[in-house]
């Protein structure tokens, strides 16, 4: 199923079943959107790879996930297939990866251009799904399919003047996921995005005190992460969901996008 077609979420109790028994890798899951996903998936039956550079705390959420910690450094190719070859053989496969390991940029374009931030950010926001994906597919195909989330955010929606880099990002993830959305599907592998606003986590830290003076609430976590569980049991593929406080999540409807033989507006 398309993206505009819109994916069914599966009820909660159904939700529960399906994911019973899968074997999920979490990156950047020590702590924030990671973190809550991880328990999320574990509670709801999964066995659970928690995947991160910090390993203090990716040891703790392991531990109280019942499953794995593996250190990893998701802009490294190579890491990122020790991962999956960890998962396997720990779990003897992999049927869900979700690609959360994240960082804020920390530079513009202009005068405070830091080349080194700018890799940094693009390796973890960007390669780091390009190369997990690369890295579990094989996985995935070895059971028949599975489902991939990768986290975006309402960056990778719309314009974001005061972290263009951040923005550019997480737009190319929100690219990838509709394109790989419908080219996977015949293989029965599911990817999608997930596109939360200031959600709580460390990247919202130097935040807080402009979202707490203008009134913008920080998204739970767990709202996140109920909504990752939403998108695995559901259907859909090629689609970006993304969570506003107020709303309720739900796929973005990318209408009236030109394209070959499509003019502009129709």
């Amino acid at each position: 199923m398309t993206a505009a077609e819109g994916g069914a979420a599966a009820p909660q109790e159904e939700q529960n079943t399906a994911l019973q028994g899968k074997v999920a890798i979490v990156t950047g899951a020590a702590s924030g959107l990671g973190r809550a996903t991880a328990l999320a998936l574990a509670r709801a039956g999964a066995r659970v790879v928690v995947a991160d550079l910090d390993a203090r705390g990716g040891r703790d959420v392991a531990d109280m996930a019942g499953g794995h910690f593996r250190a990893c450094d998701v802009s490294d190719l190579e890491a990122n297939r020790a991962l999956v070859e960890f998962t396997q053989e720990t779990y003897g496969g992999v049927d869900i990866a979700l690609l959360n390991a994240g960082v804020a940029t920390g530079c513009g374009v202009g005068e405070d251009f830091d080349p080194a931030r700018y890799r940094r950010a693009m390796g973890a926001n960007l390669d780091g799904v390009v190369f997990g994906t690369h890295a579990v597919l094989p996985a995935l195909r070895a059971r028949g399919g599975g489902s991939i989330v990768a986290t975006a955010s309402l960056a990778g929606l719309a314009a974001v003047p005061l972290d263009p880099l951040y923005g550019a990002n997480k737009h190319a993830v929100v690219g990838l996921a509709r394109s790989l959305g419908p080219a996977l599907a015949p293989e029965n592998v599911r990817f999608n995005a997930v596109c939360p606003g200031f959600a709580e986590s460390r990247i919202i830290d130097p935040l807080r005190g402009m979202l707490s003076e203008q009134g913008l609430p920080v998204i739970p976590a767990e709202t996140v992460a109920d909504t990752v569980l939403r998108i695995l049991t559901g259907d859909g593929t090629g689609e970006c969901w993304f969570i506003q406080a107020g709303r309720e999540p739900e796929p973005f409807r990318f209408r009236n996008v030109p394209g070959p033989g499509r003019p502009v507006g129709v």
